[in-house]
């Protein structure tokens, strides 16, 4: 089973970066990917759904990203995507050292909560050295340090009907003439309550740096990295993805890539 799952982890990583290659490339004949209502694009989407369906069953729900040992740490963690969100309201927040920041968990709960930065730093933590795997194509190990998001989910209480956690960021990571594109993920609550997918505020045994995701970020450790957002501020439960951006459960998913990300 090991060598299986191995072998499709590779398998998913070539793939993902091919296809994000040309993607960023802008090349012309994958234009299908941005066309919601193009037959490709729906035929690549319904193998997505079998790919989750498929990784669900031949790796169990609990089953762990492999960790690493310190010495195997060979550098910085480097960072992608957005490096310094530039709103208001995070830019006020990084000039106070973060101290009024919220993390709200909102939407389908019993009772919707809030957790200051101290809170969350003073629950149970859990820390781990695993592979952040970029569909760019690069790797880097790293420890990371933070809040196990099952508890938090449990102490606002999840309603029956929630299928999704949706992750809302400061992170504005497009802007338009008619105003910022906010980067946004989800994943399914089996995701969300893997004992290895935390709420990151340190990074190798120091504060999570900006360019990292300050002061918050979640980190899915059986995903690719575009699922672990980084400037995470709300988690809301939800039973339907369709409301959010363009429908597809994330910034990058609404962009043509797989929603899942599983590797």
């Amino acid at each position: 089973m090991s060598n299986l799952i191995i072998n499709r982890r590779r398998f998913l990583m070539g793939s993902a970066a091919a296809g994000s290659g040309l993607l960023l490339s802008g090349c012309d004949q994958f234009d299908f990917l941005g066309q919601r209502d193009n037959g490709v694009r729906n035929v690549i989407e319904q193998a997505n759904v079998l790919t989750y369906k498929a990784q669900r069953a031949l790796i169990g729900d609990q089953t762990l990203a492999r960790e690493y040992s310190a010495s195997e740490i060979r550098q910085g963690q480097k960072p992608n995507g957005s490096t310094e969100p530039s709103t208001p309201e995070y830019m006020f927040l990084r000039q106070q050292n973060f101290a009024p920041y919220k993390l709200k968990v909102t939407g389908m709960v019993d009772r919707e909560i809030e957790f200051s930065l101290g809170e969350l730093r003073n629950m149970p933590a859990r820390s781990q050295i695993t592979r952040h795997d970029c569909v760019e194509g690069w790797s880097c190990i790293a420890k990371w340090t933070g809040t196990p998001l099952g508890p938090v989910l449990d102490q606002a209480g999840v309603k029956p009907g929630a299928r999704f956690c949706v992750y809302h960021c400061f992170d504005n990571i497009q802007r338009t003439l008619s105003g910022d594109i906010f980067y946004y993920e989800s994943s399914d609550l089996i995701d969300a309550y893997h004992p290895q997918t935390i709420l990151a505020y340190g990074l190798n045994d120091q504060v999570l740096p900006v360019a990292n995701g300050a002061p918050v970020r979640l980190r899915i450790e059986r995903a690719l990295g575009y699922k672990q957002p980084k400037y995470l501020h709300t988690i809301q439960l939800v039973d339907d993805l369709t409301p959010f951006g363009l429908g597809k459960g994330g910034y990058w998913p609404d962009n043509g890539y797989d929603w899942y990300g599983g590797i």
